[in-house]
């Protein structure tokens, strides 16, 4: 199979087998393409924007040799169903996302569950602890235990790669989804990893066959209650065995020496071997496979006075050892006892000090360094946007500004200060509305062209049935600025078809250009829209600054007319 050049260093030993140097994200893909995906679904979001795009690179580069779809998606719930619908149809199919998307992805994901799965499966979130560029620290482990699935946790690249193609032949083994769990610094950070040299092992170059669609029991996928109720069954009935696998799995791995134990899952065990090398002092279970390996977890907690858990994310294993009253004679340090910093990564510094063994830290240190805040990139359109909507709303007394997900929730900081709130994906909308039935007035919200097309227009339809009294900006740079300028679902005229199509009158739908030498008109039209008392949709379009540097088109649809710009404004 053809190898990915754009992920640096790669050589061939004299094995045969190839090694490259790949981000964790990349290991992951490969992984998946190794495995014989017929396809891949996602939508933008850091840290897990490069699974996506290195299969996309693969499938660019091979065109339909490679034998898979890479198409991104509107948001992760429809990414996760047109995963389910692969699998159905007997492709394997893999599925990726940040940790918060799977809150979007939750409903079919926790369904899939109970259907099961046709072709392999695999789910791989990027959890993104210390938030660089989320909103929440959620530990996607308790969807697992939510969904009663099974999760593999790698702690290295290498780890990765294996994983996600074991990953597979399970999800096949057992019937069911399997989960990765990945964090940011396995995600964005390189190592070698050691690729499989497909061509010894007869897999085809574009992926598995179809596999039989199981018509013994078409009904399984069906999900009214009397389907329902029996799949559910199946699923726990299943239980024992996932906990068996996991027990029996080389994931999980116990050694048994000294009567300090220390537990570390995925990532952490790297930081304790960096901090500890190859002492043989201390008991030790690796954690990268769940169910938690009960009967691994005993011995350690039978042979040990103390137990140290190293885990990145929540205190997940370390709330069930403790359990409600803990373990008598026993001692469990970790977050939950200040051992561990109870928020943010974990840290080869914060591992020794948790040790008690002296460690000095490789990197480059950072005190004394100036802080640089995120800002709006110089050029932005979102800046003349954001600085006419202050300027249109300071007459009208204090107004409530909501805003979405994306590069312009930079709008917060100084000299915009224009953005109030910023929650979810798609919630500017939906808060706005329930601003005003709360009587409030000015109500404004921002949302990008991507986020509206991701979870906007639902909020929208119903703001436009009942005719709220708010503004809404649809901020319209045509791409996914946030994570790497991906194309964006809904931009240019679509976009403006969309929303017409949702219900906004088309005398309050306009169109203006962000641009300085437009500022005192685009203003005065804001003003006017955010006085009328019902609704109004204005939309800001022009291009992101990156996609003009890269020189790319903007992802609009061919009927676009971009350039002149098209305006939708009420006659005078």
């Amino acid at each position: 199979m053809s190898s990915i050049r754009t992920s640096g260093l790669s050589s061939t030993s004299g094995t045969g087998v190839k090694a490259e140097l790949l981000l964790g994200d990349e290991a992951a893909a490969r992984g998946a393409i190794d495995a014989g995906i017929g396809g891949v679904f996602s939508y933008p979001g850091t840290p897990a924007t490069e699974i996506f795009e290195c299969v996309e690179e693969h499938v660019r580069q091979l065109g339909s040799a490679a034998g898979i779809s890479a198409l991104w998606s509107a948001n992760e719930k429809v990414a996760y169903e047109e995963a389910l619908g692969m699998s159905y149809a007997g492709r394997r199919a893999l599925v990726s996302m940040k940790h918060v998307g799977l809150n979007v992805a939750a409903d079919p994901f926790m369904s899939s569950a109970a259907t099961g799965v046709n072709a392999g499966l695999v789910l791989i979130v990027a959890d993104d602890p210390g938030m660089h560029s989320s909103q929440n620290e959620q530990d996607t482990r308790y969807f697992h235990e939510f969904a009663q699935l099974p999760l593999f946790e790698p702690g290295t690249q290498q780890q990765t790669y294996e994983m996600v193609i074991e990953a597979f032949d399970y999800s096949e083994r057992v019937g069911l989804p399997v989960m990765v769990r990945m964090v940011t610094r396995l995600c964005h950070s390189r190592a070698n990893v050691a690729l499989r040299d497909l061509s010894a092992t007869g897999t085809p170059p574009n992926g598995q066959a179809h596999r039989e669609y199981p018509r013994p029991e078409p009904n399984d996928w069906v999900l009214v209650p009397t389907n329902a109720r029996r799949r559910y069954r199946r699923l726990l009935d299943l239980q024992p065995r996932l906990l068996r696998d996991s027990e029996e799995s080389p994931a999980n791995r116990l050694r048994l020496a000294g009567k300090r134990g220390i537990i570390a899952a995925g990532i952490a065990g790297n930081y304790v071997g960096e901090v500890l090398g190859a002492g043989d002092d201390d008991s030790t279970l690796q954690i990268g496979r769940y169910p938690l390996p009960v009967a691994q977890v005993r011995a350690l907690v039978d042979h040990c006075d103390q137990i140290l858990v190293f885990e990145d994310g929540y205190p997940f294993i370390e709330r069930r050892l403790n359990g409600l009253l803990g373990i008598p004679g026993k001692s469990i340090r970790g977050r939950l006892t200040g051992d561990t910093p109870l928020d943010g990564e974990l840290t080869p510094d914060s591992v020794a000090a948790a040790l008690g063994v002296p460690y000095v830290s490789p990197a480059f240190p950072l005190e004394g360094l100036a802080a640089r805040p995120p800002q709006l990139c110089k050029g932005c359109p979102h800046a003349d946007s954001f600085k006419a909507i202050v300027e249109a709303a300071a007459p009208l007394g204090h107004a409530y500004m909501f805003s979405d997900i994306g590069c312009y929730a930079l709008g917060v900081a100084p000299p915009f200060r224009a953005v109030h709130s910023c929650v979810d994906m798609g919630a500017s909308i939906a808060m706005a509305h329930g601003a005003v039935q709360a009587g409030a007035h000015p109500v404004i919200c921002t949302i990008g062209d991507s986020t509206f097309a991701h979870s906007g227009m639902t909020p929208l339809i119903g703001a436009a049935r009942a005719n709220a009294n708010m503004t809404v900006f649809v901020l319209d740079n045509a791409t996914v600025g946030m994570t790497g300028t991906q194309d964006s679902m809904c931009c240019g005229e679509q976009l403006i078809a969309v929303i017409r199509g949702l219900g906004v009158h088309p005398d309050h739908l306009h169109v203006i250009d962000p641009l300085p030498k437009n500022h005192a008109a685009n203003v005065a039209l804001i003003r006017r829209e955010i006085e009328y008392r019902g609704l109004s949709v204005i939309v800001p379009r022009r291009a992101c600054i990156h996609v003009k540097r890269k020189g790319k088109e903007p992802a609009c649809t061919p009927a676009c007319e971009c350039t002149p710009l098209t305006v939708h404004a009420r006659p005078d």
